[in-house]
């Protein structure tokens, strides 16, 4: 039985010893992210490290075959599907040679039926999971939660795509990046594709625009990646108060009540005007145990993991000491607050609530927001 996204990452969380993950990410075919890890692992290699290809697919790149013929590679499995003969990646042959380093290309690909795992990524977890250094690439577009926003850029269906959760068990990420301009010289030059295709390509992918845009969700994606790799870091600081912060970051506070969704939808739309990580946070302070309460809180769940948001769900006999100590702990940039008391006690209490934050909370932006009640 396939094992799921939550299976993977608790065995990631275990202690046994693992291989390390080296991804190499692109924004397009023919920025390098291939030739790159190729001469990353030739490097290794001179060094006295053993290393080996899993699997490599060079597109017929003079420069890219040139550097893989200067590794050893692990003969691929032959698999037969409804009479046609293909090769895929042999996991286990790679797992008898116990190299060191194993490269293995194109994460997104999935094998064909009859193989071991059913996407690449699963034999990388494998190798990993035996303690070899996996060094491996891929391009942004097929990152799951990328692929409509490239639909939509370039006209393309991206069909074979990485779960977002996989990026988890990546421990580093090098953007092999050129410009738009350079990649496009490449290509006219026949480095990338065969001349009688490249005509083909600049009309449709490799238009200008959609280079332009794949390079900024790349970058944007990088960004995100080493902003979360310095958690650790600021964590650990002697001095708290030091601002090490990359990206932006913002927690919205709800409750049970049903009309906390249009403050979420409100949160998800700022967060995606400033390419934030969205929190969406729920202070426990046990006032809302009855059944319809329940209900409503989980309703209000789902919307917001629909909407891409982390939800957190914390105790505290307070919610704007809960709040707060969360915002100092994630380094959150940005906090919103809904507001549909208008006048009297309620007013007055949800006043007091935000100065008791603002008095208890690290430097932060707070944006009152008021709810629509139905």
């Amino acid at each position: 039985m396939p094992k799921t996204p939550d299976q993977w990452l608790e065995e990631t969380a275990s202690e046994k010893q693992r291989g390390v993950f080296k991804l190499f990410l692109g924004y397009a075919p023919g920025v390098g992210k291939t030739y790159s890890m190729l001469s990353e692992a030739i490097r290794r290699k001179s060094r006295g490290e053993d290393v080996v290809i899993g699997v490599i697919e060079t597109h017929g790149r003079a420069a890219t075959k040139e550097l893989a013929g200067r590794l050893e590679t692990v003969a691929r499995k032959k698999i037969d599907y409804k009479g046609t003969p293909f090769e895929e990646m042999d996991v286990d042959a790679i797992i008898a040679r116990r190299p060191q380093v194993a490269l293995i290309d194109e994460l997104a690909h999935t094998n064909i039926d009859g193989s071991k795992h059913h996407k690449r990524y699963e034999d990388v977890f494998e190798l990993l999971d035996n303690n070899i250094d996996v060094l491996s690439t891929r391009n942004v577009q097929h990152l799951e939660s990328v692929t409509p926003m490239v639909q939509k850029i370039t006209g393309i269906v991206v069909r074979e795509t990485v779960p977002d959760w996989v990026l988890k068990r990546v421990d580093e990420i090098v953007l092999a990046d050129v410009t738009p301009e350079a990649l496009l010289k490449r290509m006219r030059r026949g480095d990338i594709y065969s001349m009688e295709r490249v005509d083909r390509a600049l009309g449709n992918f490799f238009r200008p625009s959609n280079l332009i845009a794949l390079r900024e969700i790349a970058l944007r994606h990088v960004a995100t990646v080493v902003d979360r790799s310095l958690e650790p870091y600021i964590q650990s600081e002697m001095d708290p108060s030091r601002e090490l912060q990359v990206g932006e970051r913002i927690a919205v506070g709800v409750s049970s009540n049903p009309v906390a969704q249009y403050l979420v939808a409100r949160a998800s739309r700022m967060a995606q005007a400033v390419n934030a990580e969205l929190y969406v946070v729920y202070v426990d302070i046990g006032g809302d145990e009855q059944p319809d309460r329940q209900r409503s809180l989980q309703a209000n769940f789902r919307f917001a993991e629909n909407l891409g948001a982390q939800v957190v769900r914390l105790k505290a006999k307070d919610v704007a000491a809960g709040m707060a100590e969360f915002v100092r702990e994630k380094h959150i940039t940005q906090v919103i607050f809904g507001h549909s008391a208008t006048s009297g006690w309620r007013r007055y209490l949800f006043l007091s609530a935000v100065h008791r934050f603002l008095r208890d909370a690290p430097a932060v932006d707070v944006h009152i927001v008021k709810q629509q009640l139905h």
